[in-house]
């Protein structure tokens, strides 16, 4: 189990809000939020272990807008990684 307690989600005022303890294995969305028009476009439907895989492999620019979605929580995928 990895716990994700005390993880950030980003939104405009920097609202922190805890990530309930997932799995690697839980069912998560990986996507990215465009800066400009706020655009959200699906990168991947899987488990967590292959959205952090695949999230690891795009570029820092891309990563600082990539978010990770359970059925519950939403945290950004910077926070998760500095959390």
């Amino acid at each position: 189990m990895q716990s994700a307690a005390g993880l950030a989600h980003r939104s405009p005022m920097r609202q922190v809000v805890a990530m309930r303890t997932i799995s690697d294995d839980v069912a998560v969305r990986l996507y990215h939020l465009d800066d400009e028009g706020g655009v959200a476009t699906t990168l991947l439907y899987g488990t967590l272990a292959e959205a952090l895989a695949h999230a690891a492999a795009e570029p820092e620019d891309v990563q600082a807008g990539l978010y990770l979605q359970t059925s519950n929580d939403v945290v950004s995928y910077i926070d998760y990684c500095e959390g």
